[in-house]
């Protein structure tokens, strides 16, 4: 595991802590059940910030006798147990929701919680950035999943505090608002949920890498091919951050087999150049057996 990767992970499970802490003080102040969805999300948070350090440890270890492709797949594994842990938050915030709509209580010292709930907003945006930066750079699929995550924790506390603000200078029949923005957050995180399990299948089930870059593997092939060859079968897919493409390369059969291992080594080294962490595999066959 890279260093930079590492640091995200720690800065996303303290910043979890944080705000945390700061979520469950605003929700202690006003009792208001929307800020208890969001602190809720926020124990979600740090679940998966330590599921990511564990992925990403587990990704780093190098292939072995059993695991000869490496261990990258990890990632995908935690992308799917944070996925799970959101609907598990998403159920108890909106079961929490209903019992509010069924008895309503009033909401107390709503300036101060809210001014608890943007400065733990302010500190999951600012680590959120930091993470994608990281993510893409580096290509990992869980510093990724775990970034979108907490920018969906931002969006969340906009609108709680957006909807609580409006309670607050509100008439008292308003605050209806509470439970609604409770089963909104709720309703907003179950997609985000399936996103991320539906993602997770993709990668576990070895999915092709998108069209685009399928498209860019073939044409740095054929601009490589000298004329009358050709290449068939392409198979892509991708394992936490790496990519692995193999197809059969065509090629005269009175070539020597020094002559089509250069050629090989060629595309292999384009391949590399054009996509990050890409492991090619090639398998050479006569064109004349292949009209």
């Amino acid at each position: 595991m890279n260093n930079a990767t590492l640091r995200m992970a720690y800065l996303s499970i303290a910043t979890s802590l944080v705000t945390m802490a700061l979520k469950f003080g605003a929700w202690y102040l006003t009792d208001s059940v929307s800020l208890l969805s969001d602190a809720i999300e926020s124990v979600v948070n740090l679940s998966a910030g330590l599921i990511a350090l564990t992925a990403l440890t587990i990704a780093a270890r190098p292939a072995d006798a059993d695991h000869a492709y490496g261990h990258d797949k990890a990632e995908y594994f935690s992308s799917g147990a944070e996925g799970s842990l959101i609907l598990v938050a998403a159920v108890a915030i909106i079961y929490t929701a209903v019992g509010r709509f069924l008895h309503p209580a009033e909401l107390e010292s709503l300036g101060p919680g809210l001014m608890v709930s943007i400065l733990a907003a302010v500190l999951n945006l600012a680590t959120a950035q930091a993470m994608l930066k990281v993510a893409r750079k580096h290509d990992s699929i869980t510093l990724e999943a775990d970034a979108l995550h907490l920018m969906t924790d931002v969006w969340t506390s906009v609108g709680v505090v957006a909807g609580l603000g409006v309670v607050m200078f509100a008439p008292k029949s308003w605050q209806i608002l509470d439970p609604l923005m409770a089963v909104a957050v709720g309703l907003n995180i179950i997609y985000i949920g399936f996103s991320l399990l539906r993602r997770s299948w993709s990668g576990l089930m070895d999915a092709a890498l998108p069209a685009e870059e399928v498209e860019l593997i073939e044409r740095e092939i054929n601009r490589l091919l000298p004329a009358g060859m050709s290449f068939h079968n392409l198979r892509t897919r991708k394992s936490g951050a790496r990519r692995f493409a193999d197809f059969h390369l065509l090629v005269p059969g009175e070539n020597s087999v020094n002559q089509a291992h250069e050629l090989c080594d060629r595309i292999e080294e384009a391949l590399h150049l054009a996509l990050p962490n890409m492991a090619v595999t090639i398998h050479v066959e006569p064109l004349e057996t292949n009209p």
